[in-house]
């Protein structure tokens, strides 16, 4: 009998999930993995980390789990925009530089500004974003960019590792500013702004056509047969989306996670770089996306619960399950700077509107509404764009706490469904990327949604109060931003 393998690698660690022929989930595996910080803004890991991580949770499913000998496919999902460098012997020249590292942020701003980048990229040139990466490098660490043979995302250096070829997926290399993303290909203008050469990027692939073959020597030492194919993969979003079902037009999620997500599937290319939404191109072919991303989504709870010595799941359940009306106290989410709708790598989070009365139950509420008052920010930038998520999917670590899916229910005034089960994500949807691969079967026929096994509603009673409170939200913005 058939089995699929799809890997997520994320910024903590990674997990691989074997699935059955129908997609049904059969086993998992995860290591966790560190990140260094060499300075104020700077995040960083080692690719090699990833490569024992990848052979850690093989090794452990090839051990327990005796139809892990039956893998047909492979996919690769990875947290985005990472530049690894590989010189002419594809040796790593460098840590990765992270998605989160804001330290090119005066090349993204100049780069941003050359006329012609946003409108072959769909996007504002985020600080995150691979080509300002390089830019960097080329400033900071001339020896390394000239030694630079190619360049590979995270999960492309993953699909190197498993096929020995340079490949990457259209999805993942939407968000470097070198790919025409409405073309679906690297565009020569701008890697030429970007001081790069098409030669030193990889070969593009849909995320769900194949992208190669195991390597021989790696299917004998797996135990696998010698002809399992590598999908091309995805970004961990785009992964996350073919996970959850989202493909079509009015389909997408609110991922409450370490980072907060808007994600709305398209049907055409829809680019607003004028927004601060990302547009970038789906994992599977002819369908693109939208999203809004903010940098601390449960990161700020996770920061409030290290600063007061409690757990954030306590702190979560001091607040009960009834929502209540917005709270004095306010909190900016904006601990590492945010995206949408600001693209402001330098603004910081605060507290306002403190009291002696002031207590850690009226710190955490502030951070819920904060939060969700920074995916509201995003969920109406999508809207502006002429998307429509009527009653997306909540998923993510952050809905565990019901308080903050009412919440967010109520801010944004539609209804959030809750997916059945404990599989819809990234390593799902890569899982799923290989199965199409492998067989040639139509994405929507394997790709569909899970049922829901709540719909939480808005809470009609607190609707305008929470609209109130939010429209004093934006406000608060410049005026911080005004004395930082």
């Amino acid at each position: 009998m058939t089995t699929y393998l799809g890997i997520d690698l994320g910024t903590s660690g990674i997990r691989a999930l074997l699935v059955d022929e129908g997609g049904a989930p059969l086993a998992s595996a995860s290591k966790e993995m560190s990140v260094s910080y060499p300075h104020p803004g700077w995040c960083e890991q080692d690719p090699g980390a990833w490569i024992e991580a990848l052979e850690s949770v093989v090794g452990e499913l090839k051990r327990d789990y005796p139809r892990f000998a039956d893998i047909r496919a492979i996919g690769v999902a990875g947290h985005m925009h990472g530049a690894t460098l590989l010189d002419a012997d594809d040796r790593v020249i460098r840590p990765c530089i992270l998605w989160n590292d804001t330290r090119s942020h005066a090349e993204a701003t100049r780069l941003d500004a050359v006329p012609g980048v946003q409108g072959l990229s769909g996007n504002i040139v985020f600080p995150g974003f691979t080509a300002p990466k390089l830019l960097w490098v080329q400033a900071h660490e001339p020896e390394n960019f000239e030694r630079v043979a190619k360049v590979l995302l995270p999960a492309a250096y993953l699909n190197h590792y498993l096929t020995g070829d340079h490949v990457a997926d259209m999805s993942d290399s939407a968000g470097t500013s070198w790919l025409d993303v409405g073309g679906r290909d690297w565009s020569e203008n701008l890697l030429a702004a970007g001081g790069m050469r098409r030669d030193q990027m990889p070969r593009l692939v849909e995320g769900s056509a194949p992208a190669g073959v195991l390597r021989a020597d790696l299917a004998m030492k797996w135990g696998l047969l010698d002809n399992v194919v590598i999908a091309g993969g995805a970004g961990d979003n785009a992964a996350a989306a073919c996970g959850i079902g989202a493909l079509n037009e009015g389909d997408g999620f609110v991922s409450l996670g370490t980072s907060g997500v808007v994600l709305a599937a398209r049907g055409g290319y829809h680019p607003a770089p004028e927004t601060a939404v990302h547009t970038f191109c789906h994992a599977v072919p002819e369908r693109w996306y939208q999203m809004g991303v903010m940098l601390s989504a449960t990161d700020s709870l996770n920061w409030l619960g290290r600063i007061t010595g409690q757990k954030p799941g306590d702190l979560a359940r001091g607040l009960g399950d009834t929502l209540q009306a917005p709270g004095r106290v306010r909190f900016l989410p904006y601990l590492s700077g945010e995206r949408t709708p600001h693209n402001d790598a330098d603004i910081r989070g605060s507290f306002t509107g403190l009291g002696q009365e002031s207590d850690v139950s009226d710190l955490t509420r502030a951070v819920f509404e904060g939060v969700a008052f920074g995916l509201k920010d995003s969920f109406e930038a999508i809207r502006s764009t002429g998307a429509e998520l009527k009653a997306p999917f909540a998923i993510g670590g952050g809905t565990r706490s019901r308080y903050w899916v009412e919440l967010m229910a109520t801010v944004f005034g539609v209804p959030l469904n809750l997916p059945e089960g404990s599989e819809f994500g990234a390593a799902l949807g890569a899982a799923r990327l290989g199965m199409v691969a492998a067989t040639g079967a139509t994405p929507s026929d394997v790709m569909s949604p899970p049922g829901v096994s709540a719909v939480v509603e808005p809470n009609p009673l607190l609707i305008d109060a929470f609209e109130e409170s939010y429209a004093a939200f934006k406000a608060t913005y410049p005026a911080i931003r005004a004395i930082q």
